[in-house]
């Protein structure tokens, strides 16, 4: 967990505006029919016209067993992280659908997640997505120098409660720069005034993960997608910030 010079951060800014264009782009593509392959494809090419490279792609992190095959993860429904786009594998009405991309840009990492849904969506789904942006939302206004980890996921996890809701424990954000993932853990539960102190000049992924049921997840065959043990739908919300004098800034608005 190292502050970020002036210089990195302004790279940063730069590979966190253009994220966010081409995650907004890719969202606006969520529609029953589309394959998850096609919405990876879109994403890539965004990002490659821009001059970017997808971060996700071949990115093989340590106990991986192999390099994450795709652009972009597209995890539907109960299907927590991770998800592995297919050609075969089509949105259907009403799916909620976790589009997770990150880049590099110049050499600059960003990260950012959203969940829309296809179609109509249900009242429940609604509140489950919503409740993740509400979550990210808390987890800003804690987020500042001299705050800890655990300010952030008390912060957290105090929405999923107000909800209840499920809150997935062994997922969480992360720290990020010159590389797309560093130390450390950033926690979606936990308690305030606990764990690392926040620094200015730090970069960290913010990401609520919720849940309709309980917290607990599984490793599918694919060895890269997670998904909710009881079958419950899951939704996440993240954001790439950075910590700042004042509290924080959002680099993927």
């Amino acid at each position: 967990m190292i502050a970020k010079t002036q210089e990195e951060i302004e790279g940063l800014r730069r590979a966190g505006k253009l994220l966010a264009e081409a995650l907004r782009h890719t969202a606006t593509l969520v529609v029953p029919g589309v394959s998850t392959a096609a919405l990876d494809l879109a994403a890539e090419e965004y990002i490659r016209a821009a001059g970017a490279v997808p971060a996700f792609l071949n990115y093989t992190p340590e106990g991986a067993a192999y390099a994450f095959p795709a652009a972009l993860c597209v995890s539907i429904n109960d299907e927590v992280v991770h998800g592995i786009p297919d050609e075969e594998r089509l949105v259907e009405e009403g799916d909620l659908v976790m589009l997770d991309l990150g880049l590099s840009l110049d050499g600059y990492f960003a990260d950012a997640a959203i969940t829309v849904c296809a179609g109509a969506c249900d009242e429940k789904g609604r509140v489950l997505i919503e409740a993740t942006q509400e979550a990210l939302r808390e987890a800003l206004k804690v987020a500042r120098p001299g705050a800890r980890m655990g300010d952030i996921g008390a912060a957290i996890e105090a929405v999923a409660r107000k909800y209840g809701l499920g809150v997935v424990e062994d997922l969480g954000g992360h720290s990020l720069g010159r590389v797309p993932h560093e130390g450390p853990f950033v926690p979606n539960l936990g308690e305030a005034g606990k764990g690392h102190v926040l620094e200015e000049g730090l970069v960290l992924a913010i990401e609520p993960i919720f849940t309709e049921g309980g917290g607990d997840i599984e490793l599918m065959e694919d060895e890269w997608t997670y998904v909710t043990a009881d079958g419950s739908r899951s939704a996440e919300t993240e954001h790439t910030v950075l910590i700042t004098k004042d509290g924080v800034e959002v680099l993927t608005a």
